[in-house]
């Protein structure tokens, strides 16, 4: 029997480990966390299909408002892959159990987001991500050839070289986080699932556990990675000091909320609520889209309108949807989440800013999710699927609740790989090299990295954010190279534990996306550097 590793608990490892599960495949799921700690469960919006494969048009336009929202660097092919592939892929999640809303009539009740040109969002109310994660937590748990290994931490992965050339993955030391022991375990395949990396700055609507991790193993294994300097800011996160950043999704748009100033709102109300307020809102200086245009535009324009007012934050204004009594049923999260701060949707304004929301670029996989090294071949027995891969789906911008759908397509096309081409190694686990075997009993316990990890925070989040400039950049990356020796130090002389593997995988990966913003010479979709003409 193949033994497979899989690295995540999101909805594309969970989706693949189904897969090679029932294809006969012996499958370790390695979670960090508990397996509901993922980036999945936490999303809201929900996923973008069409599922009427002989609806060409629809096809078509879900094609091209992702080429338009990447802004001319998607990878076309690729586009078109997963968007026909859409249809079958939520077939596959319907008979698996996941439920979407439907509407009166029995039908899909799909949303409309920004970027879009359709409404062809399929979503369960406000809380999509976890409705998907509970459908596969609860048929992984069914599988008797899938065993969780929860509180497990994946360290570094185990490199064969089969020539001057060639690379292997043939297995992964994980750090056991409960009896803090590092353990190796072999693998015919292994599958990298753990999401992104928005820890990586100070205000992000990700879990705790999206710290790069993934992309940094395989980067120090010799992957290659591209389009880093994509870092999308989800335009509207709750902003409340007693609060972290609560996402509220961009389908709240979709069904007329509009982004208003404070200015813009006390105008509003002073002409007695006469006008549309997306007439009065600050948006339209920027867009003739205007709440619903792409979350890059979007979240720049907010972002600008914050440093000119002096204001923490802007405000996303329901009220005036106040007789659409379905809001507080559609939205239940966001309803919930509110009043606990005694406000109330569809009568009071939300105050929201940016967050770090979606890391575009990862690690560069082929159309199968193979992992590609950084000369260009491919890294066998090495795949990676989900936010952590880079597939050229996205372009410089993803579209908003394509991310689902791409790991869906991309674990099964992934696990179809593994099915059909990958033999089983005649090595087990007590073959394999022990992680840091020389020297081991010599390591010594480290001193408290809170400092670093806030330094870390504090160097991305205002110097490679947002909007940058070159300066900015620079310093950034200085300061960044100063910490990662500073890491390095300590990496070689302490015993690993879960808050310093983390540390040096979000200073590595944070140094990457400086080098790539820096590269960059054009602004482009989620890259807007001030010393650059546009």
């Amino acid at each position: 029997m193949r033994h497979i590793v899989i690295i995540g608990s999101g909805i594309a490892g969970l989706f693949c480990a189904l897969r090679c599960a029932r294809a006969g495949c012996s499958v370790a799921i390695v979670t960090k966390d508990k397996p509901t700690d993922s980036s999945t469960n936490w999303a809201q919006g929900g996923i973008a299909a069409i599922l009427d494969k002989t609806n060409e048009t629809g096809i078509e336009l879900h094609i091209q408002d992702t080429l338009k929202s990447g802004a001319g660097l998607c990878d076309e092919d690729i586009v078109k892959i997963v968007v026909e592939e859409a249809g079958d892929r939520i077939q596959d999640l319907l008979s698996i159990g996941v439920n979407f809303e439907k509407n009166k009539d029995g039908n899909f009740d799909y949303a409309m987001e920004g970027g879009h040109s359709q409404n062809i969002i399929l979503h369960s109310k406000d809380a999509t991500g976890a409705e998907i994660e509970t459908s596969l937590i609860e048929a992984v748990e069914r599988e008797e050839n899938i065993t969780m290994h929860p509180n497990t931490l994946a360290v570094d992965l185990i490199l064969s070289d089969k020539s001057s050339l060639e690379k292997e993955i043939v297995g992964v030391w994980c750090l056991d986080l409960e009896s803090s022991k590092m353990r190796t375990i072999s693998a015919d395949a292994t599958i990298i699932a753990t999401g992104g990396g928005g820890q990586l700055f100070r205000q992000t609507t990700n879990p705790e556990v999206a710290t790069a991790d993934g992309i940094a193993m395989a980067n120090r294994a010799g992957a290659k990675t591209r389009d880093l300097e994509f870092v999308q800011f989800h335009p509207t996160a709750l902003a409340l000091d007693s609060e972290r950043p609560f996402l509220i999704t961009e389908a709240l748009r979709g069904h007329g909320a509009v982004l208003m100033s404070k200015k813009d709102y006390r105008t509003w109300h002073a002409d007695g609520c006469k006008d549309r307020p997306e007439d009065k809102s600050f948006i339209q200086k920027y867009t003739p889209k205007g709440s619903l245009d792409t979350r890059d535009i979007i979240a720049r324009a907010i972002d600008y309108e914050m440093k000119v007012s002096g204001e923490s934050h802007v405000l996303l204004v329901t009220e005036h949807l106040h007789d659409s009594n379905d809001l507080g049923s559609r939205f239940p999260n966001i309803h919930a989440r509110l009043y606990r701060y005694g406000l109330t949707l569809g009568k009071d304004p939300i105050p929201v800013a940016p967050a770090a929301h979606y890391l575009v670029g990862g690690l560069f996989v082929d159309h199968e999710g193979i992992v590609i090294s950084k000369g260009g071949d491919a890294i066998e027995r090495l795949y990676a699927i989900g936010e952590t891969a880079c597939t050229g789906m996205h372009g410089a911008n993803r579209l908003a609740s394509n991310s689902l759908l791409e790991a869906l397509v991309y674990a099964h096309r992934a696990s179809n790989n593994i099915i059909n081409k990958i033999e089983k190694h005649n090595f087990s686990s007590d073959d394999l090299p022990k992680w840091r075997a020389d020297g081991l009993e010599k390591l010594v316990e480290h001193s408290t990295l809170v400092h670093d990890l806030n330094s870390l925070k504090a160097t991305m989040s205002d110097d490679v954010g947002l909007v940058r400039k070159n300066s900015r950049l620079k310093r950034a990356m200085r300061r960044l190279e100063l910490l990662s020796d500073e890491i390095q130090i300590i990496w070689e002389r302490c015993v690993p534990s879960r808050e310093l593997v983390e540390l040096r995988n979000m200073v590595q990966i944070g140094t990457l996306i400086c080098d790539a913003a820096l590269k960059r010479r054009n602004n482009v979709g989620l890259h807007h550097n001030l010393d650059l003409v546009d």
